[in-house]
């Protein structure tokens, strides 16, 4: 492996949703720790699933890894986070304010923006505090899918410059000491944008766009000065795969895409790690992932795959269509294909001729790309963070910003400069989103796991606000939350992959909406093998491990529609359109 020659004091692992980082990740802080040298793995994704690959608990707290001597782990949990975050800026406070004003402090650190700046302190800290982790020879970030991970990586900057302005930023908090977080994103700035300290793994899978993912990620953080960047492509469909007509094409479809890699990357140092038949779960899949393996397999033929695919992906928009209006949110795990599946209700509720807006809070989202073409009755959108923030600015500036002197516009415009106000922005869009669906169908990709949460603690953040409001006045009044509460007006279907870590991730994300108060409508296993019914001994003992899976999600959904793999992308209208029609033949 090239990227592990040399390796400096962090890693980062990146890439888009579902291209195996975390496998690539584990497996290589167990390489790391064979060889005596103590590691610290980290994840900061909000979905993290380090704990389901070692079989163990790990959390917001560094744990050992016992099958691993000299292996620890961290997850940074978003909950526990903004706990202790909070209570380190309102601890001292107490008993030396009014308790009024201790109240007001405590709201104005409950939102999804004080969120993100807990995780992020606990992010700085790891790349500057030696006296916490200065025993740890190597520090490897398991990060988010792309989109988080680009704003957590841009933040110190960010933040730095912001502070250098003199700016009262209030996520930070009044007691935080602005000059101690300066000094401490500044070091984090110098930490990230040194290449014999940090080095910026892009894992992808063979496609066109994860490629264009990475791509993306390294220009932008190249911009940042990370430029130290290695590709690792994972899971190319081996030999060992067979010749049957849908591997051939998936390998003549994985090749292609290589061929056609982005230049921005192409020239990079390059590994390529095969497919793996078996889910990569526990130590000895962990030892075994760097070895390609050319042996034929035997197909232990006791698992039945004839059901597999009886639940069409019509079944569900049929129902939906039958409401006449209302929106459809597509959630889950990253890389599990949310945008593929809501570009197909979307179209054929288009194609049934109903006025559709199809939009995605996911600023990695390419849903032009995926459709390929204009569909009379559809409207296709984005909540980009940078045009909203942009928008935003301008309307403060134009409404509150209208009365006020020179100094008062300067102040406000400082002010409008924090990091924390693309938070605003994006959910004001997304509630606009939310109220158009009262009136036609709005179908939403959202982003990757974690960053919906995030968008939803502020949805319930601007609900309670409202509800207080209103409330003490006796007026009626309707909030974002309250339409994503109610079935009749909103379905939430949450898409997955037949795989024991993302049918996790989904149940874990349905329980976080249920207390919440919003109830999944249905559930979609996305590029199902089973379903396709494979011919290969490989393709067969990967599919039987599907079959438990498939089954764990029809004990959890109400509604379950089962998407086959395909042996070529359901890329442009012809093909999302034959997602609505029953399953695919292979020929």
């Amino acid at each position: 492996m090239r990227f592990l020659d040399n390796v400096p004091r962090f890693l980062f692992f990146t890439g888009k949703g579902g291209v195996g980082k975390t496998s690539v990740a584990c497996a290589t802080a167990v390489r790391l720790a064979a060889l005596e040298r103590p590691v610290l793995l980290v994840s900061t994704d909000p979905a993290s699933n380090l704990g389901q690959v070692f079989g163990l608990t790990i959390g917001n707290h560094v744990t050992a890894i016992p099958a691993v001597p000299g292996l620890a782990a961290l997850e940074i949990d978003p909950e526990q986070a903004v706990e202790a975050y909070r209570e380190r800026i309102i601890g001292p406070a107490r008993g030396l304010v009014p308790d009024e004003e201790l109240a007001s402090i405590t709201e104005g650190l409950s939102g999804s923006c004080t969120t993100e700046i807990a995780c992020f302190d606990e992010f700085t800290q790891l790349l500057t505090d030696d006296t916490a982790y200065g025993q740890y020879d190597h520090v490897l970030f398991d990060t988010a899918p792309t989109g988080h991970t680009i704003r957590l990586l841009q933040l110190p900057g960010s933040w730095t410059e912001f502070l250098s302005t003199g700016g009262e930023a209030s996520c930070l908090g009044p007691l935080a000491g602005l000059d101690k977080h300066r000094a401490t994103y500044a070091a984090a700035v110098e930490a990230l944008t040194d290449p014999a300290r940090t080095r910026l793994i892009l894992v992808a899978r063979p496609q066109p766009s994860a490629l264009k993912e990475i791509q993306r990620t390294f220009s932008e953080l190249a911009a940042i000065g990370m430029s130290n960047g290695f590709v690792v492509i994972n899971g190319v469909l081996p030999e060992s795969a067979g010749e049957e007509p849908i591997a051939s094409a998936l390998r003549a479809r994985e090749a292609s895409a290589m061929s056609d890699m982005p230049t921005a990357i192409a020239n990079l140092p390059r590994d390529v790690l095969d497919l793996k038949a078996e889910n990569v779960v526990g130590l000895d899949a962990l030892l075994a992932f760097f070895v390609s393996s050319s042996a034929d397999m035997t197909d232990p033929g006791s698992t039945d795959l004839a059901d597999a695919g009886d639940a069409p992906l019509v079944t569900l928009i049929d129902e939906i269509e039958r409401d006449g209006h209302g929106l459809v949110m597509c959630m889950g795990k990253g890389g599990v294909g949310k945008t593929t599946i809501a570009a197909a209700v979307a179209l054929a509720l288009a194609e049934r001729g109903h006025e559709v807006l199809l939009t995605t809070t996911d600023p990695a989202a390419h849903l032009t790309d995926t459709l390929g073409a204009e569909v009379d009755g559809l409207t296709v959108t984005r909540i980009d963070p940078d045009t909203a923030l942009e928008q935003y600015r301008a309307r403060v500036m134009a409404t509150k910003g209208r009365d006020l002197d020179e100094a008062g516009r300067a102040a406000l415009a400082e002010d409008l400069m924090s990091p924390c106000t693309a938070e605003v922005a994006v959910f004001q869009q997304f509630s606009r989103a939310v109220h158009d669906s009262r009136r036609t169908f709005v179908v939403m990709d959202t982003a990757p796991t974690g960053h919906t949460l995030l968008l939803l603690d502020a949805a319930g953040s601007y609900h309670r606000e409202i509800a207080r409001q209103m409330g003490a006045a006796n007026l009626a009044y309707s909030t974002p939350l309250m339409r994503l509460q109610d079935p009749a007006q909103t379905k939430v279907i949450l898409v997955t992959l037949a795989e024991t870590t993302p049918v996790l991730e989904s149940a874990s994300l349905q329980d976080d909406l249920q207390r919440a108060g919003i109830h999944p409508w249905a559930w979609v296993v996305n590029n199902s093998i089973a379903a396709a019914q494979p011919e290969s001994a490989f393709l067969r003992v990967r599919a039987r491990n599907e079959v438990a899976q498939i089954a764990r999600v029809r004990e959890l959904a109400d509604r379950v529609a089962i998407v086959p793999l395909l042996a070529e992308e359901p890329i442009g209208v012809a093909r999302l359109s034959a997602l609505t029609g029953g399953i695919a033949q292979f020929t």
